[in-house]
């Protein structure tokens, strides 16, 4: 079974190039961000044509999350619970005894935005909603575009960037308090030591400069790591292919037995 999130930055500028990367990498299920689209203008039938289940919650120009899938999923929760009016950021969806939760983490600007603290509080009410509806023991997946680098490994230059949005103590503090209820980096799994990232700005050459971060993260419970094989960080489709403009965010997967 494969795995995958992808902030996909706007699902109908990008369809072309998701729908290539469907077909080459065949996920299972995929969590989908920044969908930048409404429920009604959602590109169905064209996933559908790809052999693809969708459900989504979707948001007019902004946010938006879905879940991709092979066979037909349960929508279980749809929006983080007191946190709505930071827009579509959540949705979980069962598939067997999996469930499968995708978010889309405020970015909360810099830290002396007002969305600053409110991200910090958006991520305490989704470790709030976890812990009261999900267990460790369970087949547990929670998966999108954190906006956090989980620790200095994870950004080209915590040097520089330390004490910065994305950065911050009191943001790797809430990835901490995920893990501490038994959540577990799926990437870090198998790749401890390894520098790698899932984001590059398009401005200034970040790309090809090596000046990226891991803010996408694949985070599981024990009974899913234990059937882990292999996660990697699809760095190749951050490029252009065919034409086609990438994301600024590239896909992460995991195999499982």
């Amino acid at each position: 079974m494969r795995i995958a999130t992808w902030n996909v930055n706007g699902l109908r500028a990008r369809l072309d190039f998701v729908r290539a990367w469907l077909r080459e990498r065949e996920p299972d299920v995929v969590g989908i961000q920044e969908l930048k689209t409404t429920d009604e203008q959602f590109p169905l039938a064209e996933l559908e044509a790809e052999g693809y289940h969708a459900l989504v919650h979707g948001q007019k120009s902004w946010n938006g999350v879905a879940v991709l899938s092979r066979e037909p999923a349960e929508r279980t929760q749809q929006g983080l619970p007191g946190q709505e009016d930071f827009g579509a950021r959540l949705l979980t969806a069962r598939l067997g005894e999996l469930s499968f939760t995708t978010v889309y983490v405020p970015n909360g600007k810099s830290v002396d935005h007002d969305d600053y603290p409110r991200k910090l509080a958006w991520l305490d009410a989704l470790a709030e909603h976890f812990a009261s509806k999900h267990a460790p023991a369970d087949p547990v997946v929670l998966c999108g575009d954190f906006n956090v680098t989980p620790t200095a490994l994870d950004t080209w230059n915590e040097a520089k960037l330390a004490g910065r949005v994305h950065h911050t103590d009191a943001e790797r503090e809430r990835i901490r308090r995920l893990e501490a209820w038994g959540l577990r980096d799926a990437f870090r799994e198998r790749h401890p030591e390894v520098q790698a990232f899932s984001w590059w700005d398009y401005r200034g050459g970040a790309f090809h400069r090596g000046q990226g971060l891991r803010i996408d993260l694949l985070l599981a419970t024990p009974p899913v790591l234990e059937r882990l094989r292999r996660v990697e960080i699809d760095r190749d489709w951050r490029k252009k292919h065919e034409g086609l403009t990438p994301s600024d965010h590239t896909p992460v997967w995991a195999d499982l037995d």
